[in-house]
């Protein structure tokens, strides 16, 4: 019997979608029972969207006042208190919310972690990419002990929403919480373009843009289709676009439904971070570039001919 605890993701006030696709990860392993943790200070309004995913049995909710910021110090002892409760399998997502969180828990309860799920073999066997996507490795993990693991959101599908809401129980833990970690402030950029992370069409430019300056183009493309904009790791290192852009191993994985590349090679280290990508679309003016060998639809040229034709098209 397989019991499975999610921990949700949240931001001020509003589940992030990569809870729903930890529920669909959950399916896949045939799970009698799925539940999610909410914590936070005000939990009513995250956990009645939690209650609204289909496939979750119920929402678990822990409202403390030092639950306000997702910190991992203070996240990671109570969610290990909460996962002692009869749970088989602990899944987080695999962003940096979950990256921060799981490692600290997996710690405090003994066990070890599996990371970057990415596709169920069977309720404790997974695969996972290595050697930065160039390796699938099947692992196996104990099932004598709780296994504790991130989801690779990309790989799965946000489960949708439920007829009928699951119930919602608060959670009582007396639970000593440690104050050597506090929250000082979240820095974040602001944009009316959509999120990388969940955007369904995404536009990136790589160093081929040359400067900052020209990588207005790409913006202007991304404004035209609706589109989130990302960037290769040699374009953020170049200093054309901040760090939270970029695309890749060392960047964020992706996997919208279009993904437009211009003027990047395609090292395997961008490759990996789209590899789960609907159609992707090249622009290259090198016609050997590794982006070909993925590509859907590719066209060779120079990009600063290219793009501003077909913004034009648009």
């Amino acid at each position: 019997m397989s019991k499975v605890l999610i921990i949700a993701e949240h931001l001020d006030g509003k589940l992030n979608g990569s809870t729903a696709r930890c529920v669909t990860c959950a399916k896949d392993i045939k799970a009698d029972t799925i539940d999610v943790l909410v914590l936070a200070s005000a939990v009513d309004g995250i956990a009645a969207e939690a209650a609204k995913i289909d496939g979750v049995t119920k929402v678990l909710t822990l409202a403390r006042a030092e639950n306000e910021h997702a910190l991992a110090a203070t996240y990671a002892p109570q969610v290990a208190a909460a996962a002692k409760n009869g749970y088989t399998h602990l899944f987080a997502p695999s962003t940096t919310f979950g990256k921060d969180l799981a490692p600290r828990v997996a710690a405090l309860l003994g066990v070890a972690q599996v990371s970057d799920i990415m596709a169920v073999e069977g309720a404790h066997t997974f695969k996972r990419p290595i050697y930065a996507g160039n390796a699938i490795v099947t692992v196996e993990a104990p099932q004598d002990k709780l296994l504790v693991g991130t989801v690779r959101t990309a790989s799965y599908a946000a489960a949708g929403s439920a007829g009928n809401a699951a119930p919602v129980e608060a959670l009582a833990l007396d639970v000593a919480l440690p104050s050597h970690t506090r929250f000082v402030a979240l820095v974040q950029g602001k944009s009316d373009r959509p999120d990388l992370q969940g955007a369904s069409r995404v536009v990136s430019g790589g160093r081929a843009l040359g400067s900052s300056d020209n990588f207005k183009i790409i913006y202007a493309l991304a404004d035209k289709l609706g589109a989130a904009v990302g960037a290769s790791r040699a374009a953020v290192d170049a200093g054309y676009v901040q760090s939270d852009l970029q695309v890749g191993q060392t960047g964020k994985i992706i996997a919208p439904e279009l993904y437009v590349a211009i003027g990047i090679s395609g090292a395997i280290q961008h490759l990996t971070g789209i590899k789960d990508a609907g159609t992707i679309v090249a622009i290259n003016k090198d016609a050997e570039a590794p982006i070909f060998e993925i590509a859907d639809y590719g066209l060779v040229g120079d990009l600063f001919k290219l793009v501003p034709e077909l913004e034009q098209a648009l």
